[in-house]
């Protein structure tokens, strides 16, 4: 099984009823405390983006710019992250991708990325300023290491659009809920459940929805609509409380099996 097909049997047979990715930044809150929270963030997610530092994330909102800034004042960088997680003793419970922005991968040097990265225990990639008409060479790069890269869909992507993506996408696909950046809460989205339904019915790979989750409330919401859910900056705000991210995780799985009985 390839990594990333490893990826996507995790998603399909989560450790709840519906499956849940976590999203950490790279080298934050401090290097030191990353890997601890790591691993213990895998017991419980499925699958782990970890965020790759970036000057300017133009996708994220406040929460994942912050610790974005943090993190590289902190010195991390992208090789410092694959360095790390070559070198832990354990490889985490979960799959693991990577979620950044192209300047830095392609300064690393692709060929170069997808070595490090499958040396890392990467399934794969998010990517999201690499658009799809230009993503041929470092799908092919990647997946020649046996990684996927996802693919986002938004509320507005056209139709025509939206199957093409589709089937580019490898591992899982990305739904996002809003128009807009993360971090926000998600509020009523008029016609986002029956948007939901209709993706999923077209896609091969388990349709995880993100942007904006942060109640159990809108997880069991959503849980009957999709394959699974992202949780990022409601993670990192509770991990920067000094809260219990494996707790807070947990409440959350806790509403996936409320909304399957």
């Amino acid at each position: 099984m390839t990594p990333v097909e490893r990826l996507e049997s995790a998603l399909r047979t989560p450790k709840s009823s519906t499956a849940l990715v976590a999203y950490l930044t790279a080298g934050w809150p401090t290097k030191d405390a990353f890997t601890g929270h790591l691993e213990a963030i895998a017991q419980v997610a499925d699958a782990i983006e970890i965020g790759v530092p970036f000057s300017d994330p133009m996708a994220d909102g406040p929460t994942i710019q912050k610790t974005s800034q943090e993190a590289l004042a902190n010195g991390v960088t992208l090789a410092w992250i694959l360095e790390t997680l070559t070198g832990l003793k354990e490889r985490p419970a979960a799959p693991l991708l990577l979620m950044g922005y192209l300047n830095p991968f392609l300064a690393y040097g692709l060929e170069r990325l997808a070595a490090d990265a499958h040396a890392a225990g990467i399934s794969g990639f998010i990517v999201p300023d690499l658009p799809l008409d230009e993503a041929g060479s470092f799908s092919a790069i990647m997946a020649a290491q046996g990684m996927g890269l996802v693919q986002l869909v938004t509320p507005v992507t056209p139709p025509a659009r939206r199957q093409k993506l589709l089937a580019a996408s490898r591992g899982f696909t990305y739904a996002v809920t809003v128009t807009g950046i993360t971090g926000g809460d998600l509020g009523p989205q008029h016609g986002l459940m029956q948007s939901l339904d209709a993706l999923r019915s077209e896609a091969t790979t388990p349709v995880m929805a993100g942007f904006g989750i942060r109640h159990p409330s809108q997880v069991a919401e959503l849980a009957p609509h999709v394959d699974g859910v992202i949780v990022g900056s409601a993670l990192l705000d509770c991990i920067r409380a000094g809260d219990d991210p494996v707790a807070f995780l947990s409440s959350l799985s806790s509403a996936n099996r409320e909304a399957s009985t």
